[in-house]
């Protein structure tokens, strides 16, 4: 009768202890405001329950810096060639005088897509539809980051540095790369 009791004890534990390390997924975005965003030196808006960008050169960034997370949205690119956007995260600030931070950005530029300059192994095939909504789940843990899109693993890296939390930001650079749309943007939170 002991060894049960101890048993179930035990199982219960580990339960308790797997629902404390269950994070919730959580919207980032109403799609009627840009409520929990700031818009830095270009035009977006809530558009048809998506975030549209613009015009201009910069950032719409989360007013919550995040440190571990999965960060998951869709994103379609307006023009047909020569589209430049991206997803920067783990920065703390913009340098003066620039549009966006140094680093990290998931580039979403026709020519370099979903990779990661800067950080070794961030790179690989690209899995995007043109002209198309695609799906991007990108998890940063520590010193890790991986990426998915549209379900599939793209590449996994190691070698973060800086900051151990920071701003998420989606680029406009809307006078070289055209317009882009975001849309079902959720975070989770890591811990």
């Amino acid at each position: 009768m002991r060894t049960s009791t101890l048993f179930l004890c035990a199982a219960l534990v580990g339960v308790a202890a797997t629902l404390a390390l269950a994070a919730e997924r959580v919207s980032l975005f109403d799609g009627k405001t840009l409520k929990g965003w700031t818009v830095l030196t270009c035009e977006a808006e809530a558009d048809n329950g998506e975030i549209f960008l613009k015009a201009g050169n910069g950032m719409v960034q989360t007013e919550k810096k995040y440190g571990d997370f999965i960060f998951e949205c869709e994103f379609k690119a307006l023009k047909a060639e020569k589209f430049d956007s991206g997803v920067y995260f783990r920065y703390d600030s913009i340098p003066p005088k620039r549009s966006w931070p140094a680093r990290y950005q998931v580039n979403l530029k026709q020519s370099d897509m979903c990779n990661v300059g800067g950080l070794k192994g961030a790179k690989g095939e690209d899995l995007t539809k043109r002209g198309e909504w695609n799906s991007l789940k990108l998890t940063v843990r520590g010193t890790k980051a991986e990426l998915e899109v549209n379900g599939k693993p793209m590449w996994k890296a190691d070698g973060l540095e800086g900051p151990k939390e920071g701003f998420i930001g989606l680029q406009a650079e809307v006078p070289a790369g055209g317009q882009y749309r975001f849309r079902n943007i959720f975070i989770t939170e890591l811990k």
